[in-house]
């Protein structure tokens, strides 16, 4: 095999896939690039004279891929691809289950370097990844892809494929939930199988308990001296860094307002954060506390909710809702501070640095069997 041939074999295989394309866009797009990504490291490794492009391989076969009007593959796409496919290498054991499969089967067969792949890629196949090919081809597009290649370790990659697939995730949201660290936050569960269930009714919350997390990680903010923090450098920090803030908060939020005063018999007092709710159509009140819970904080939030019930609710409101944060909570002090109240108070904790993650392989293979 030569350049050439290299250069033909990929327009051939363009042209087969993106006759179809019409009617099957993503499948078919995603398999191109996987199969040009396969071509080119092939070449890579057997090519007749693969040794004059060198380093410089990718930059000349989008300038000659260009003329030959395949104008929308550039550089940097084509390392993607090389990238795709040694990601997903396993897909070479499935093509045969891929409904387009034998239009290209000539092509692929009739390559003098085909099944040539290093042991490393060749040892990289197993079982659950033949059940798992179909799901992945055809539930992830390749623009979702492109995210998920980004991510070196295979368990977390796993785990926003796995997502991806059971709640047909945006490109945008999953970016969301890879940004905010769901996997690590998994891992700080003890119940997994929950904890999952329970993100995924946070996707598209339906009530206030789908909407509030937990635990909430503010890492990005990089405070120095965290044990010395006051309440006011904590929120003027999450204010400064909002966009990451309302990102950690979940999908929906909506800032409105800080520091919003409320007057009460001739005393004026402040809520910390304010936000509104687009899905749930409610206020949601943050309190923000640097200590551990205690249960004056929950009644002192109890008293502004109950303000905004009555003082700023639209008739087309649902009920406010406020959230407590702070840096610990005892399970059975929350439990008994929020008896015989209305559910909607919650008390939630923050972290202002990681932990270490926990490994979720047992759980994220079992959820992959199951699709």
């Amino acid at each position: 095999m030569n350049f050439e041939k290299l250069i033909s074999t990929i327009l051939n295989t363009n042209s087969h896939l993106q006759q179809s394309a019409v009617k099957a866009v993503n499948t078919h797009i995603t398999l191109r690039n996987w199969l040009i990504g396969f071509y080119i490291v092939e070449y890579k490794q057997n090519g007749d004279d693969r040794a004059i492009y060198g380093t410089k391989l990718l930059f000349h076969l989008a300038n000659h891929l260009a003329t030959k009007n395949l104008k929308n593959v550039n550089e940097r796409e084509l390392r993607n691809f090389r990238t795709f496919y040694k990601t997903y290498n396993y897909f070479s054991k499935n093509l045969a289950t891929f409904p387009l499969y034998s239009l290209i089967a000539s092509n692929l067969y009739n390559l003098p370097i085909w099944g040539s792949l290093t042991p490393e890629l060749q040892n990289a196949n197993n079982q659950d990844d033949e059940h798992y090919f179909t799901n992945a081809l055809m539930k992830i597009s390749y623009t979702h892809l492109v995210e998920l290649i980004k991510i070196k370790e295979t368990n977390k990659r796993r785990f926003y494929e796995l997502l991806t697939i059971k709640n047909t995730l945006s490109v945008r949201e999953l970016e969301r939930q890879i940004a905010t660290l769901t996997y690590e936050r998994m891992g700080l569960s003890q119940n997994t199988e929950l904890a999952f269930a329970e993100l995924e009714a946070k996707l598209t919350p339906a009530n206030p308990t789908d909407a509030i997390k937990s635990v909430y990680f503010f890492d990005f903010l990089d405070l120095p001296n965290t044990h010395l923090i006051e309440e006011s450098d904590l929120e003027e920090a999450l204010i400064d860094h909002l966009e990451k803030f309302i990102l950690e908060l979940g999908n929906g939020f909506c800032f409105e307002a800080r520091q919003k005063r409320m007057l009460i018999d001739d005393e004026y007092y402040f809520v910390d954060l304010v936000f509104y709710h687009r899905i749930l159509k409610c206020h949601i009140l943050i309190d923000l506390k640097i200590d551990k819970f205690k249960h004056e904080h929950l009644s002192q939030l109890n008293s502004y909710v109950g303000y905004y019930k009555d003082q700023v609710k639209q008739a087309d409101d649902n009920v406010p809702v406020g959230i407590l944060l702070c840096t610990k909570k005892g399970k059975k002090m929350v439990e008994y501070a929020l008896a015989g109240m209305e559910k909607k108070l919650f008390v939630s904790k923050y972290l202002l640095q990681l932990p270490a993650k926990e490994m979720l392989e047992s759980f994220i293979t079992n959820e992959l069997r199951k699709l």
